[in-house]
Order: C-alpha cells, then structure tokens, then sequence
C-alpha cells in the first residue's frame, strides 16, 4: 500500500484520540472530520479539514446528512490500481481517503439511560457504518479503525511501515469493522423487535460481547468462550481459580434458582446443574444447614449460592466443607477473610445480577430453539386444590415452594420438601416412577423422620404408581400439573388415602 495521504475520523468516543492524532500529524496525513470530532481536534491544535469545507456541501437536516457524500465515498471506495477508478475520481476532482476512523452514535448506552423513543432512534448512526462498511470492503488499499482499542496497533503500524500499513493489518481491521456493524445492526435490530413485542421474527439476530476465553468446555478437548449481551455478567469474582466452563454454567443455573426465591432469602447447593439442596429459612445458618442435609454426598464440590449476604458466622460453616464455588448477594470483609483461607475456593458475588433476559436460546448445528425462559412468579389463585382434603398454610407454602424448586430440576423432576426446605430430590430420568424412588431414597437415607411431607412433580402422573408411591413414602400433600386422561383417577387415589393433592395450571420441565 502506497503512503496514507488522508483520515476521515468520526468518532464519539473521544477517548485517547491525541496519541493518534500526533503520529497522524508526524507522518502529515492530512485530517478529515466532523462535528463534534472536527472541534475537538482543532481544540488539541490540530490542524484538521470540516467534511463540509471538504466536500462543498454543508451538514443538512440537523447533521443527518454531512458524511454521505460521493466524494466520501468515492475516495474511499475506489480501487487504487483500477485506471477507471483513476479517471473518474480525477474526472471530479476527488481524492483518495486512505485512512478511516469511526466510532458510532452511543446507540446501547442510549438504551440503558433513557426510554424516550425519539432520542433513541436518533442514536441511531447512519453515516458511521456507511463509511465503515465503504472502508472495510476496500481493505486492499483502505485502512478501517473502529474502536480506541486499536489504536496502539494502528500508531504501531504507522511508525513500523513509515506511515502506511500491512496488507494483514488491514484485513484484520476489516474483519473486526464488519463483526462492529453486524453487532451494531444487531442491538437495533433487538430493540425494535422487543419493542413492539415481535420476539419472533423472520430474521433472528444474536450480538455478544466476548467476555472470556475459556480454558476449555466442557471437557478438555473442546474449545470455548463465554460471550454476553452486556460487557459484563454483572457478576464479580472476588478469589480462587479461573472459572471454568462448567462452573459458569452451574453458577448460571444456581442463580437462576436464587433469584426465583423470596427477596434476600434462600440457600441453593448445586452440582451439575441439578439441585441438590435448597432452602427459604429465614436464618442462615439454619437455611444453608437444610439445603446441606437433602443431599450432603452430592453436595462434595458443587456450588452454594445464597441469595443474601454471607456473614462470619455462615462462613465459617460453609469452610467445613469442599465446595467449588460460593456464590452470594454480598460478603461482610470477614467473611470473605475466612472462605480466602482456600486458595482455590472461586468466590462471586452476584449481588448486581439480575434475571431480565425474556428470551432463552438452545442450538445444536445450524439450528437455534429459542423460547421464552420460564420466569413464572407463582401465586395461589395459580394452582387448584383438587382433593377432598384441604392443605393447611404451611402445606400449601411448602407445595408451591417444592414445585418452583421443581421446574429448575432436570426432567423427569420429583421434589420431596418439609419445612421449607427440600428433603429429596430425584432428577433427570426417563421414568417419573425411577425419580420418584431417587427422592423417596434421598429422603430415608438423608432425611428420616421429617414430618408434614409434601411432593411435587414438574409434570403430570399419566398413572396412579407414581403418587401411589410418594404416599406410600409418608407424602401427606402432592402438587403436579392437571391434563392427564386419568388425572380422575389420581384425585380419586389421593381422596381414598386422605392425601392432599392441588393442580397447577402450568407444566414446567426442563430438559
């Protein structure tokens, strides 16, 4: 590539533009720019070009229009070795750009700080991506600068090539510049659809920020990264190991459970993102005490996350046993002195996370499930008491509780609850029947003499066995979904045995 003679830079983010700005003006490009940008480099006494004063043609309909010009982009779209790309620029008397630099219009931090429709539309960069885009295709004579990120690779290139760059340099910048505007098209594109509630469209758009490569998936031959929406998780690791890519998903799997509990309330111990032990008692020590004992043996190296603030004395409780990860809506400095003593031991506190993602994404190949996540908040008037026999308060607490527990365990799901806490847990099976016995299992083995047992189910019993067992186990009170055809032969099974037995209105599994 010949010498870059001249930069159209359009930035709004200003940030760490006079380093660039001074090897620009060392090897005497010339500088192009607009706006906000123009008066920010005259200001660092620069000498610098208006796009307007460059093209003839003033800014009109309130800046809207000042970049798309043809002589913007003609001198940066024309092939430098093309003779008919020569004549024509020399024909009106245009000149080559060499060199662009654009950020866009703060369309995604124009989204988190204001809900005023017409602000944000006008957020919406027109010219930026145009250029971008115009500058990114002609990468073989073009250099395309899209974020202050690069800047010290592109100073660098500069200094290195006497004032030009590589032919590789520039078709990196090419392939970040078109991944910048598919992104920026992306989150547009998210907007208007959640907007006006389409969140099935004919074209689906998926953007991520690149948070982490991991050190492997989940298992050591497969490669993996962790992208998100944001430019954080909005969770922060305080100590231990790098975490890995099932830790993520098993924390992501905790915290989905925490966050569905009462406000500041709740205990989860997790492992392979199955439960293995949950609570809601009001005190700590007694609520992470009663999520340990539902299944202490599956508990070894999974996860604890509490949704409150983990205090001294917690911590200390917590130590005693070997887990991978402890998660939390806080840590007092004691706490954190104390649960640090093991250098591995990852600590995260999440307490600025927040489950608002409506949507939930499953892929496999080319082809993407999507649906909406099961965020249901559970009240009375959603479940029907169907038995004879009435639950008391506590009994229909203690359902509603052990079948929120229930939609978050893998499929076929049976929860056994007492107390506010879970007491068996039978997951991911084919047969209902066979989770029905990991639970009653997990239960005697566990858990003896626990009184006012109650049962849920994340789906129907399509036969009387499955209840017929958990009653047989010593479950006084049974929640599942209705739409069974024989759904009047369990309630009849529950009336003959004095069982209590309510319907929800909803089916949740996960699979």
């Amino acid at each position: 590539m010949n010498k870059i003679k001249s930069a159209l830079i359009s930035v709004s983010d200003k940030s760490n533009l006079k380093p660039l700005l001074k090897i620009l003006n060392k090897k005497k490009i010339k500088l192009i720019s607009s706006g906000g940008t123009f008066k920010t480099i005259k200001s660092m006494k620069f000498k610098c070009i208006e796009v307007s004063e460059y093209t003839g043609f003033s800014e009109i309909l309130d800046g809207r229009v000042k970049t798309l010009h043809p002589k913007i982009h003609a001198g940066i779209l024309n092939k430098r070795k093309n003779k008919f790309h020569k004549n024509e620029l020399k024909n009106n008397n245009f000149e080559n750009i060499d060199l662009v630099i654009v950020n866009f219009y703060p369309f995604e931090k124009t989204l988190e700080i204001t809900n005023n429709k017409n602000k944000i539309i006008e957020n919406i960069d027109i010219g930026g991506p145009a250029m971008v885009r115009a500058a990114a295709k002609n990468f073989n004579d073009v250099t395309v600068i899209t974020s202050t990120k690069q800047y010290p690779e592109l100073i660098n290139q500069l200094e290195k090539n006497n004032g030009t760059t590589s032919l590789q340099f520039r078709e990196k910048m090419s392939r970040e510049a078109f991944s910048e505007t598919a992104y920026y098209d992306s989150v547009i594109s998210n907007y208007l659809n959640f907007s006006s509630n389409t969140h099935f469209p004919e074209k689906k758009v998926i953007h991520g920020n690149l948070i982490e490569k991991l050190r492997y998936g989940e298992n050591p031959h497969q490669e993996s990264a962790l992208y998100s929406k944001n430019k954080n998780l909005k969770i922060n690791q305080i100590h231990g190991k790098q975490l890995s890519y099932n830790n993520y998903n098993d924390i992501f799997s905790a915290l989905t459970i925490s966050k569905s509990l009462p406000k500041n309330t709740g205990t989860v111990i997790l492992k392979h993102a199955n439960p293995c032990g949950v609570s809601i008692l009001n005190n700590k020590i007694d609520c992470f005490k009663s999520a340990l004992a539902c299944d202490p043996v599956s508990a070894f190296g999974g996860i604890v996350s509490c949704n409150f603030k983990i205090n001294k004395t917690l911590a200390i409780e917590i130590n005693k046993i070997f887990f991978e990860v402890i998660v939390a809506n806080g840590f007092e400095k004691d706490a954190i002195k104390i649960l640090k003593s093991k250098k591995n031991l990852r600590i995260i506190d999440a307490s600025n996370f927040s489950l608002n993602e409506i949507l939930k994404f499953n892929s496999v190949n080319e082809s993407m499930l999507v649906q909406f996540e099961d965020k249901k908040i559970f009240s009375k008037k959603d479940f029907k008491i169907v038995s004879k026999k009435k639950p008391t308060k506590s009994q229909l607490d203690n359902l509603i509780f052990a079948f929120n527990v229930c939609r978050y365990v893998k499929s076929n799901a049976i929860v056994l609850a007492s107390n506010k806490s879970t007491i068996g847990i039978g997951s991911g099976q084919p047969s209902r029947i066979d989770s029905c016995q990991i639970a009653i299992d997990k239960m005697v083995k566990f858990n003896k003499n626990k009184n006012d047992i109650v049962g849920a189910s994340d789906a129907f019993f399509p036969f009387v066995d499955g209840i017929e067992k958990l009653i047989q186990a010593g479950v006084s009170a049974v929640i599942q979904p209705g739409g069974s055809i024989r759904d009047k032969e369990v309630i009849n099974f529950a009336n003959l045995t004095d069982t209590v037995l309510v319907f929800s209105k909803t089916r949740h599994f996960r699979h």
